[in-house]
């Protein structure tokens, strides 16, 4: 049947409204990147403000892979300006042939411009599509250059991506380097404060990869309320080469005005420094550290076991995290498998009739950090997130295949402990499976079996649905009275969740309070994970605004993020923001969500209010969950996103890992910034 059938055409023109040659827009410079920045950056949020201080960062780490630069000092300000300074030997200063404009303003103001498309300027480097330090240009609401090159000091200041300042010699030095100095643009991004763990961590990073280069993060703003992590104590210091060291100046604790990171031990340190974050011990004294090349490509890759149930693999490109894999995390993940298997079965210590071990077993426990240098990289995207070149698999593999099986000869007892790790992990599968098999003959798994307590919601197109998991039997009884049916749906909680941090995955199958859980999201868990049978798109918690609420939420949290991880990076996760306090003052009633709050609304109706404090959701009515915390018209959720993992891994160890001190030392770093819980 045709689809227009009994449609006039002309109702469509009319209303559509005209649309000709005039129509069509071509978006010249870089204003293209204005109008769509999150195709440049990925987004407006503050993940993609960092993304611009990544990019300027990056530049200056590809001087340093170019054996021009060895110290970089990033500052921030307090009008949110950012600094990047560097001393490498600058961007060549004459007016540039193609172009007939000065060199500077193409780097700056010119998409797919720069030194790193041929071999000549960069061999190698992560910024290969010349787009960062005009994308950053045009994304801020002004940026100055100061360029000491060949002897010269050079400026220049661009206001929204045009000149406003041409290019100027300002007379003789004997610096060398880059200075770019720049104030993202609040008309783009809903935010312009930085995080500043999250650009410390990525900074250390970089320090770690770059064992030749010493990055300096100065913060002159006031205090922002950033949540704090323990700094990892000072690594070992010593004179061999060999051994970690460390000049990290952590102050986060105290003093975060200036930190210095340089870390000679390179990717031993790095491994060093996560494991020591995540307070799990070692299970062998050694960090295995293996390296090759071929052309004129490099893989290096260090690694260390601990007795946690976790892993932690991080793989990078050319310096650039590449958090969705590629072509080198595969390599090495085939190779490890292999090596491990074949080292177990040549001693017995597997069977020839038993199953081989598989990748997760083999992971248990393990922090890996994988890094690669090539000079033709082929990223996914301007955010690079995965890397293509299947080259790179095949160094990496036979690099881990030969270099890991003769560690492992060489070293017996470590390859003892390794392997007895992974024949415990795949005992646990086999008992998880079992218990998975069990519950399914119960149909507690089964897709169609949803939890007696679910009160789930007409809609069926998952994109549309809200499920909320209510602590509480009373509170999930006033959320059912007073919802939309039509797209929420409540699960009543009762009681804490299992702390999975300290459990494996067999303990799951087993708890009563995450198996309907399990049950009413419908994607599984483990080897069942299917993000597809996701049966809503929202997964709200909601529990109470205190210390007990709080705990709930973060063992909520845990799971997820230990065991439906693609639901967080997906954006599925939310938490429900209810009010501490109900303020009235005759017929006028409103609502606090902290303490300051609460006293500007006490101010504003002239003081003298009743103030009642909720110690629970169940002390809401049904009608005052609904317009507080379940209303769309007025309740406020946060998204839980996972912008840095190596961050989120070390949080989640000190919160629900076995050991109370990191925890305590947490709680005071932190105390200061809770505002809305009465503790």
């Amino acid at each position: 049947m045709d689809i227009n059938e009994g449609i006039d055409p002309s109702s469509i023109a009319l209303t559509a409204g005209d649309y000709s040659e005039d129509d069509i827009q071509v978006l010249e410079g870089l204003e293209a990147v204005r109008v769509r920045p999150g195709m440049y950056i990925g987004t407006t949020a503050q993940r993609g403000l960092h993304h611009l201080l990544y990019e300027i960062v990056d530049n200056s780490i590809d001087e340093a892979l170019a054996g021009r630069c060895d110290t970089v000092t990033v500052t921030l300000y307090p009008d949110h300006s950012i600094s990047v300074e560097d001393n490498g030997h600058g961007v060549p200063a004459g007016i540039h042939p193609q172009m007939g404009i000065p060199t500077v303003e193409v780097v700056f103001r010119v998409l797919h411009a720069g030194g790193k498309f041929g071999n000549s300027g960069y061999k190698i480097s992560g910024g290969l599509h010349g787009v960062g330090a005009s994308v950053v240009n045009a994304l801020s609401e002004w940026m100055e250059i100061v360029n000491h090159y060949n002897g010269h000091t050079y400026t220049m200041r661009f206001e929204r991506g045009e000149v406003a300042r041409s290019l100027e010699n300002i007379g003789v030095t004997d610096k060398h380097g880059l200075y770019v100095k720049f104030k993202p643009d609040d008309q783009i991004f809903e935010t312009l404060s930085v995080d500043y763990a999250t650009i410390l961590n990525r900074l250390r990073e970089q320090a770690f990869l770059n064992p030749n280069v010493t990055i300096e993060l100065i913060d002159l703003r006031e205090d922002t309320g950033d949540m704090l992590l323990p700094g990892a104590d000072a690594l070992d210091e010593g004179d061999d080469d060999d051994e970690p060291q460390t000049a990290d100046r952590d102050a986060a604790e105290a003093d975060r005005r200036s930190v210095i990171l340089h870390y000679e031990g390179g990717l031993r340190s790095f491994v060093e420094y996560i494991n020591h974050a995540k307070r799990s011990p070692a299970i062998h004294k050694d960090i295995i550290y293996l390296a090759a090349s071929k052309d004129n490509s490099t893989a290096e890759v260090a690694m260390q076991y601990n007795e946690s149930y976790n892993n932690t693999v991080l793989s990078f490109a050319n310096n650039i995290n590449t958090i969705e894999g590629g072509a080198h995390e595969t390599g090495f993940k085939a190779g490890l498998s292999r090596s491990i298997n074949d080292y177990a079965r040549k001693y017995g210590l597997i069977k020839a009739e038993d199953k081989t071990l598989s990748g997760d077993d083999v992971r248990e426990g393990l922090t890996a950090v994988i890094s690669v240098k090539l000079t033709d990289a082929q990223f996914e995207g301007q955010t690079k997130t995965k890397l293509g070149n299947s080259d790179m698999r095949t160094l990496v593999e036979a690099m881990v295949n030969e270099k890991l099986t003769e560690y492992l000869e060489e070293n017996p007892a470590s390859a003892q402990a390794v392997i007895g790790k992974a024949l415990m992990a795949s005992r646990a599968r086999e008992a998880a499976r079992k218990a998975r098999e069990l519950v399914r003959r119960k149909s507690v798994l089964e897709s169609a079996t949803l939890p007696g307590k679910l009160t789930d919601c007409q809609e069926k197109d998952a994109t549309k649905t809200e499920l909320y998991l209510v602590e509480g039997n009373s509170a999930g009884g006033s959320a059912k009275d007073h919802r939309d049916p039509k797209y929420q749906a409540i699960l009543p909680l009762r009681g804490k969740v299992l702390n999975v941090e300290k459990s494996r995955l067999d303990k799951i199958y087993a708890n009563a309070q995450l198996i309907p859980i399990i049950q009413a999201v419908g994607t599984g868990v483990g080897e069942d994970f299917d993000i597809t049978k996701l049966r809503y798109g929202k997964i709200i918690i909601m529990s109470d605004a205190d210390v007990d609420g709080a705990h709930i939420r973060i063992l909520l949290l845990t799971f997820f993020y230990r065991h439906m991880r693609s639901l967080i990076e997906n954006g599925n996760v939310f938490i429900a923001q209810p009010p501490l306090f109900k303020i009235t003052k005759g017929k006028n009633e409103r609502y606090a969500f902290n303490e300051a709050e609460r006293d500007r609304i006490i101010e504003e109706m002239g003081g003298n209010a009743d103030v009642q404090r909720y110690k629970g959701l169940g002390e809401m009515n049904p009608e005052q969950l609904w317009s507080t915390t379940m209303d769309p018209e007025n309740r406020t959720l946060y998204k839980v996103t996972v912008e840095d993992a190596i961050i989120a891994d070390e949080t989640f160890s000190i919160l629900m890992g076995d050991r109370v001190e990191p925890r305590r030392q947490f709680i005071e770093l932190n105390a200061r910034y809770v505002s809305n819980l009465d503790v």
